[in-house]
């Protein structure tokens, strides 16, 4: 039997979700995890640290949670290998056919764990390679990235499927880890759920630029920060709105940093709050990455019917054609950014045609049906 995507029921298949962050799960999984439950999977989601709040909303929805350990970003080896054992002893107690780990540390530890267990399907799924593969010249960031590609190579040709949400992506980790590109699968980006989402009139009066990111210096936030700071002198009336919270990822920025442009007027700071509030009052939404997976933000800016201006690097790239959506422009580059900022500023009537190019492609890109379709395909052949 098959529903109207043409892939079969699931009835029978016990799944595990494995992943770092329950949020995560909650935020950007969610409707994948209804549509499995809707097609007759057993739904097992592994994450550290819940919170009562976070297991009730995964409950709601029919999922079944289990803790396992784990630090986000500690790199002791000892901590490592207790991640390593709890979780073969959690997911050695669900007794599932099958698992996807997302992320990192869930792949490699998840990956080892599955083999020792003797689970039937193994999937991993990259939503990007982060701080370690971005360029830059710090030492710590070449370490992280050599220990990386070391476990990589160990533990992902345990996988039968490994999924990448763009192609460079896939194709360096691909080269770095000698991977037969049979195993490898892209599927563009997390999706966006078109009714949650919907296409509203651009804000242009006053004009309002809008960043929503993780407050890390791989995001480009402080080259928002100069921008926004150049632009304001010329243009007072120019809003500019910074969305995300600080992080305890070594690349974050400090709240003294953020302070130092809000205390000026420069640029609002909003923390982490519910973005859906602010992206119908901004004009044109911002993200200058150094690199992506295929940034979820984006693709709600998009369905929302907004211009994007952001760099032309991996995953950010997926999401703009350069003069169609939007604008592309190198990473790291203040001045581009400026530039680019600067001409909706100057002609505010490319806000409301780029915006409904950004609309059009997420309906053809990234709505979360065609995306989840895809997953339910690839787990009714394991």
């Amino acid at each position: 039997m098959k529903d109207h995507y043409g892939i079969p029921k699931l009835d029978g298949l016990s799944l595990i979700l494995l992943c770092n962050n329950a949020q995560m799960l909650i935020n950007f999984r969610r409707d994948l995890i209804l549509e499995l439950i809707h097609t007759g999977a057993e739904v097992h989601c592994l994450a550290p640290d819940y919170t009562e709040a976070e297991i009730s909303k995964l409950s709601e929805i029919g999922a079944i949670c289990h803790h396992f350990y784990l630090v986000r970003n500690g790199m002791n080896p000892c901590q490592e290998i207790k991640s390593l054992f709890s979780i073969i002893k959690t997911i050695k107690k669900i007794n599932a056919d099958s698992l996807l780990a997302i992320s990192s540390k869930p792949i490699i530890w998840g990956l080892l764990a599955s083999r020792f267990v003797g689970i039937k399907f193994r999937s991993a799924l990259f939503t990007g390679l982060g701080y370690a593969f971005t360029p830059d010249h710090q030492l710590k960031s070449k370490k992280l990235k050599i220990i990386l590609i070391f476990l990589y190579r160990i533990c992902l040709p345990i996988a039968d499927k490994i999924i990448f949400q763009n192609k460079d992506d896939c194709h360096e980790i691909t080269q770095a880890c000698g991977l037969n590109p049979c195993k490898t699968l892209i599927i563009k980006g997390t999706g966006v759920n078109l009714q949650e989402w919907s296409y509203c009139e651009p804000f242009s009066r006053p004009l309002t630029f809008t960043l929503v990111a993780r407050l890390l210096i791989e995001k480009g936030v402080l080259e928002f920060l100069e921008a926004s700071k150049y632009l304001k002198a010329l243009y007072p009336q120019v809003r500019f709105w910074l969305i995300g919270g600080l992080d305890s990822n070594p690349g974050s920025l400090s709240e003294a940093q953020i302070k130092e442009f809000t205390e000026l007027g420069i640029v609002e700071w909003f923390g982490f709050v519910n973005i859906k509030e602010y992206l119908p009052s901004t004009s044109v939404f911002v993200l200058p990455s150094y690199r992506e997976g295929v940034p979820r933000s984006t693709q709600e800016a998009m369905a929302m019917g907004r211009p994007v201006i952001t760099t032309d690097v991996p995953g950010c790239r997926e999401t703009v054609i350069d003069g169609y959506n939007g604008y592309l422009i190198p990473p790291r580059d203040v001045n581009a950014l400026i530039t680019a900022m600067r001409k909706f500023i100057e002609q505010p009537s490319l806000i409301p045609s780029m915006g409904y190019h950004s609309y059009q492609m997420a309906l053809d890109l990234f709505d979360v049906k065609k995306i989840n379709a895809q997953y339910l395909k690839l787990l009714s052949s394991c």
